[in-house]
């Protein structure tokens, strides 16, 4: 009898510690692989200033797109209830190549960008806390922003914008939609996918030190880049 007693409280303990990984107060942490994927487009590129002097002067059928970006990811996450969490992402920032489209076609590569995304997520897990299987919703906010902005296409910036270039482009708050899911394999070990949706755009400024016949010119022109990257994070995690 004191046997059974012992067996069934040492049973319901253990459906206790489970049901805790994923229930309100517990923690985790994930990494894993972003990868994304821009549907992107831009608008033609536009002559905005030559020597102090503002002009609006549009290169016709002009523009660029971006390839995709994969790069290590991290979360950490906090279950408010057994249902709610906060989850914060980060990755290492991944390098986007941007290619000429319309007249700019022909010079392939012509420059390239790191984007941070830093975002924070609220989510939704159905199921029951205990469950291995749980899909969740979340819907979320990102701070965008880019560095080591250049144009890499020496052909490009001679022959097209006629001098020494640097680019800028701007930062901005993004909402970010979500879903996947999370399995567990062990009672503090999981696994897990999700995609992401970010309506995502920028505009890149140009500053131009152009040579002419007439001497060097300044010229300032920009574009803008719509990014929309589907993100997609497979990810391996451990519950506390």
């Amino acid at each position: 009898m004191k046997l059974k007693q012992a067996l069934g409280v040492a049973a319901l303990a253990c459906i206790t510690t489970t049901a805790h990984a994923q229930s309100a107060g517990s923690i985790y942490v994930t990494t894993g692989w972003f990868h994304l994927a821009p549907q992107s487009s831009s608008q033609p590129l536009r002559e905005t200033n030559v020597n102090g002097t503002p002009v609006n002067i549009t290169v016709p059928n002009t523009g660029a797109d971006a390839g995709d970006g994969d790069t290590v990811g991290f979360t950490a996450g906090y279950f408010i209830t057994d249902h709610i969490a906060t989850q914060f992402d980060i990755g290492v920032p991944p390098q986007f190549d941007l290619k000429g489209t319309g007249a700019f076609q022909q010079f392939g590569k012509i420059g390239s960008a790191k984007q941070w995304s830093p975002t924070l997520l609220l989510k939704y897990y159905f199921n029951q806390a205990q469950a291995k299987f749980r899909p969740y919703l979340g819907i979320g906010v990102s701070r965008v922003w880019f560095t080591d902005e250049k144009i890499t296409n020496g052909t490009f910036q001679n022959t097209v914008l006629h001098g020494p270039t640097t680019v800028s482009t701007d930062s901005s708050w993004e909402p970010v939609f979500n879903a996947g899911f999370t399995y567990a394999f062990t009672e503090h070990w999981f696994g897990g996918f999700s995609i992401s949706y970010l309506p995502l755009s920028t505009t890149a400024k140009l500053n131009t030190q152009a040579n002419t016949p007439i001497g060097p010119v300044h010229v300032q022109s920009e574009t803008k880049i719509r990014l929309n990257p589907i993100v997609t994070y497979v990810s391996i995690g451990y519950r506390f």
